[in-house]
């Protein structure tokens, strides 16, 4: 079952949940509050072959392309 990560709009104590198909929405754990906004996860990255980390797609730049900035045009 997924895990999502909510932040409290009373509170904003942000938060994590196990959620299961018909589950009612989750309470905040800090202050009881029911009024929770379900945001985006972060995601974690594997390492590479090498022990390095792996890269992650970002802005121009920071991809890691090796023709150098602009070149893979995620921008």
């Amino acid at each position: 079952m997924p895990v999502y990560e909510y932040v409290c709009r009373q509170c904003s104590i942000p938060f994590e949940e196990l959620i299961f198909p018909g589950d009612a929405p989750p309470i905040c754990p800090a202050c009881h509050a029911s009024d929770v906004e379900r945001v985006l996860s972060v995601v974690a990255m594997g390492r590479a072959d090498g022990g390095e980390p792996a890269r992650a797609a970002g802005p121009c730049g920071s991809c890691g392309d090796p023709r150098g900035p602009g070149a893979c045009r995620l921008n």
